[in-house]
C-alpha cells in the first residue's frame, strides 16, 4: 500500500513539474507566468523532497533566478551594445534549460546541479 501512495505522490509531483516547465516556456509571451512558476516551485518544493523531482525543482529555481539576474544585467546595459548580446544569450540559455529539463523529466531522469 505504501508503494502505491508514493507512486501517486510522484505522479502528482511530475504533473506539477510539467506545469511549471510549461509556465516558464509561456513566460516568453506572458512574463507573469514565470512569477507564478517560481511561487509554485517554492510552495510545492517539500512535496517532491526525496524524489528525482527535487532536482528538477532546484533546476527550475536556479533557472529563474539566474535568468532574472542576467535579464537585469542585460537591461541595465541595453543602451550599450553589450546588453543586447547579454539578453540574447540569456534567452538562448533559458530556452536550453527549459528544454533540457523537460526532456529529462519525460525520461524520468534527475537533473544535474548546474
Amino acid at each position: 500500500m505504501e508503494n502505491a501512495a508514493s507512486s501517486e505522490v510522484e505522479k502528482s509531483g511530475k504533473t506539477i513539474t510539467t506545469i511549471i516547465y510549461a509556465l516558464y516556456a509561456v513566460s516568453f509571451l506572458v512574463g507573469i507566468s514565470a512569477i507564478v512558476a517560481i511561487v509554485m516551485n517554492y510552495v510545492k518544493k517539500d512535496d517532491v523532497a526525496g524524489t528525482f523531482l527535487e532536482s528538477h525543482f532546484r533546476w527550475q529555481i536556479r533557472t529563474f533566478w539566474f535568468g532574472l539576474l542576467w535579464c537585469v544585467v542585460g537591461g541595465l546595459t541595453f543602451v550599450f551594445i553589450i546588453g543586447w548580446f547579454v539578453l540574447i544569450a540569456n534567452a538562448i540559455w533559458f530556452i536550453y534549460r527549459i528544454v533540457k529539463g523537460w526532456l529529462n523529466l519525460n525520461d524520468n531522469k534527475a537533473m544535474y546541479l548546474s
